[in-house]
Formats: C-alpha cells, sequence, structure tokens
C-alpha cells in the first residue's frame, strides 16, 4: 500500500510544478528559500518528525525525499540520506567547502548535503531547513493523487525565453510556465554557462498544461507564431545556439505531431525560407535562476522589455485573444 502510493505521488508529482506561482511564501520562508539563509538549529517541525508520507518543497510541491530516508543525525535539523531521484540538484558553494542542494524543479534553496559521516549505511547526510518542506502523509496523498487531473508537459525554444515564458502564461489551460535550458551536451546548465553557447543547451519554457482546455496543436500554434523558425541559431539580434528554434518532445505523439504541424506550414509557405525547427526527445530541464521568472511582467519598462518583447506579447495576444485567461 505504501508502495503504491509513493509511485502515485511520483507520477503525480512530476506535475505539482503547476503549484509555483500558487505558493506564496512568508517573509521568513522567503529568506531561507529564495535568498539561502537558515533556520535556528532545532526550531523547525521536521527534525524530529517520524510519520510514513513524502516530504515536498514548499515552494512548489515537488517531491522531495520519502519518509523512510530520515534518520535523526543530533544535528538540529531534519535529515536524509537518501533523495528521490532526480528531485534534488547539488551545487558546490562559491567557497568551494560546502554543497548546497536545492529543489531541481524550482531552485528553492534546501540546505546542504555531507558525505563521510558514517552515520548511516548510505554515507550521506542531507541538512534541510524544515521550513523549506512540507510533509503529506500517507494517507493524505493517497486522497489528493486520486484527485489529481492529468496534466502534460511541453519544452520549446524559440528565443529569449522572456518573451516566450510572458506569452505562454497567458494561455487558459495552461498551469504553468518556467524559463531554463534544454538540449545540451553538459550535465548542468546556467544563464553564463549557456550564453556562452559552449554548453549545447537553448533557452526553453517548460509548459504544463491541461489538455482538456487547450490542446498540443494549439500550444504549436502559439510557438510558431511567437518566432521565427527559419533563422538557425537566432532571433533577431539575439544570435547563438542558445537561441535556436526547438521542440522537446515529451512523448512520441508529441514527435508526430510537430512533424506533421512543420509539414502542413512547409506546405502551405508561410515562410519563404525552409523551417529549421529542431525536434527531439525531452532530456533533461534545467530550470533558469530565479531572477528570469516572471522577467516581463516584473521587468515591462526595461528597453529590451519595450523594444522587444511587448511588440511581439501585443501581436501573439492579438491574434489568440480568444485563448487568454480571463
Amino acid at each position: 500500500m505504501i508502495d503504491d502510493t509513493y509511485s502515485l505521488l511520483l507520477d503525480c508529482g512530476k506535475q505539482t510544478q503547476r503549484d509555483l506561482t500558487m505558493n506564496n511564501l512568508t517573509e521568513f520562508e522567503q529568506y531561507v528559500i529564495e535568498q539561502k539563509g537558515t533556520e535556528r538549529p532545532f526550531s523547525g517541525e521536521f527534525v524530529d518528525h517520524d510519520a510514513q508520507g513524502v516530504y515536498l518543497c514548499k515552494k512548489c510541491h515537488a517531491p522531495l525525499y520519502k519518509s523512510e530516508y530520515k534518520f535523526n543525525a543530533h544535528c538540529g535539523w531534519p535529515a536524509f540520506d537518501d533523495e528521490i531521484k532526480g528531485a534534488v540538484k547539488h551545487t558546490l558553494d562559491a567557497d568551494g567547502h560546502r554543497t548546497e542542494i536545492t529543489c531541481a524543479q524550482c531552485g528553492g534553496h534546501l540546505g546542504h548535503v555531507f558525505e563521510g559521516e558514517h552515520l548511516t549505511d548510505n554515507n550521506i547526510r542531507h541538512c534541510v531547513n524544515s521550513v523549506s518542506m512540507i510533509f503529506k502523509g500517507i494517507d493524505e496523498l493517497s486522497a489528493s493523487n486520486l484527485a489529481t487531473p492529468s496534466f502534460e508537459k511541453a519544452t520549446f525554444g524559440a528565443g529569449c525565453f522572456w518573451c516566450v515564458e510572458a506569452i505562454f502564461a497567458q494561455l487558459n489551460g495552461v498551469q504553468s510556465v518556467k524559463s531554463g535550458y534544454c538540449g545540451g551536451d553538459a550535465k548542468d546548465a546556467n544563464y553564463d554557462a549557456v550564453c556562452s553557447g559552449k554548453t549545447g543547451h537553448a533557452e526553453v519554457v517548460h509548459i504544463e498544461f491541461d489538455p482538456t482546455v487547450i490542446q498540443y496543436d494549439t500550444l504549436l500554434s502559439v510557438l510558431f507564431e511567437s518566432h521565427d523558425p527559419t533563422t538557425l541559431n537566432q532571433q533577431g539580434n539575439d544570435k547563438g545556439p542558445q537561441y535556436r528554434s526547438a521542440i522537446f518532445a515529451h512523448n512520441s505523439d508529441q514527435i508526430d505531431t510537430a512533424n506533421r504541424f512543420i509539414n502542413a506550414l512547409t506546405e502551405q509557405q508561410v515562410w519563404s525560407r525552409p523551417i529549421v525547427t529542431e525536434i527531439s526527445a525531452f532530456d533533461t530541464f534545467y530550470p533558469a535562476e530565479s531572477y528570469h521568472d516572471e522577467y516581463f511582467a516584473k521587468h515591462g519598462q526595461q528597453p529590451y522589455c519595450q523594444l522587444v518583447v511587448k511588440p511581439k506579447f501585443d501581436k501573439v495576444m492579438s491574434k489568440f485573444a480568444d485563448k487568454r485567461k480571463r
């Protein structure tokens, strides 16, 4: 029963990014989760917590740790000797002495990870701030997962993600949009590295949508209205492989749909030049740094936003006015 519930959670947990914009944080939670602060030892609610269930990211509700991974390290913070696969990102601190752990989905700060202490057989300790997590017990997980709608994902590259994120975030049926990086050879990605063109990643938007409200074909229509798919590694004055036109398909149906869509555009001769949009299987999505989130909404008066983002945003929104959220 417990294993079945965990499986349900993990299946649905991959969809929890829809909550990213819904989870408001208190001032102290922002200090820890977004500004990488630390709560006082022995002050958190999960220090001595031992119920069965799963610990999730407070900011985006992504599953992080099963309760069976938790142990008492007598350190003043919740300790875990394993993580749910792919849920936690490890990054060496700038001073090179410690390794920070963050939520792989939203980038929220969790704490630090330590190895070589021989406290458990796994010989690793995730030292996590209680305030960075929420907990769901077995009964609650079973009830919530049975009621969870079936959302799908789409990942597109169409130039600078500031503009593309702003457009897709306005569509009815789109639950969340996150800027980030995809399609590279390197095993990690950040803005400076991707902008160098050496990692092979594209700037993308990672979309979660309700297919009963908005279909994948409609997302493709918006995508191709939002950028020029005939310019290789370039959108306007933004040049480099990170700005390439790309579709990262999450399943074979998306690959087939994207190919049919591009073939139809080619037959209609919508553009005089050939479409160079890359279609490839989705692999790993690396969330962009938090200062990129909702960039146009927060910095719409900046020159780049006024000169580049806003005209494109207004054009697309005018054409798809009937698809906008009310």
